[in-house]
């Protein structure tokens, strides 16, 4: 009877642990877009879920980039929103999203990539080891400036746009995304 209790014992306490570890993964999925995004899959598996992102998607499709985002990277990607698209000058999306446009696109869309996984800290230890700001070199071979204001982490794009990180470290098995609120143009 010992030997029995003892076994339930050890099987509800691993089984505890498993709880434990399901609440610890599900800590670490941030919801984007009113979709969640889940660490176990890539950028483009949960950016497609994401509400906010239509137009990025679309962009990223459009592109031919989806290969490339679904590759192991790891990518940090500044991921703009419908509403950061949609303050552009009318017309600019649809016109970039042409066939005859697909390298300028494509040129947009990886000015908003760095290549490895930047998390907000990364970021903030970055741009204080700079004292204020930090250069990142993008995947287009462009630069962005990071900055802090107060505690949000801005960038400026080569153009002098700022764009703000709305929601950070949305981490992906390929990277990290930084939901930002303008479109950064090189």
């Amino acid at each position: 009877m010992k030997l029995s209790f003892a076994s339930l014992a050890l099987v509800a306490l691993l089984g505890t642990a498993g709880i434990q570890s399901a609440s610890a993964q599900k800590a670490k999925t941030v919801m984007v877009g009113g979709a969640p995004m889940y660490p176990t899959k890539n950028i483009i598996e949960n950016a497609v879920n994401s509400k906010d992102h239509t137009t990025l998607v679309a962009a990223v499709k459009a592109a031919g980039l989806v290969e490339t985002l679904q590759g192991p990277g790891p990518f940090t990607v500044f991921a703009p929103t419908n509403e950061a698209f949609a303050a552009l000058p009318a017309g600019t999306v649809d016109n970039l999203v042409k066939p005859e446009n697909k390298e300028t696109l494509t040129k947009i869309l990886t000015y908003h990539v760095v290549a490895g996984k930047m998390t907000s800290a990364d970021l903030a230890k970055a741009i204080k080891a700079g004292n204020g700001s930090a250069t990142l070199k993008t995947v287009s071979g462009g630069t962005l400036t990071a900055m802090m204001k107060g505690k949000n982490i801005e960038l400026k794009d080569e153009k002098g746009g700022i764009s703000t990180v709305t929601i950070a470290d949305v981490i992906q098995s390929n990277g990290v995304i930084h939901v930002v609120n303008k479109v950064l143009m090189p």
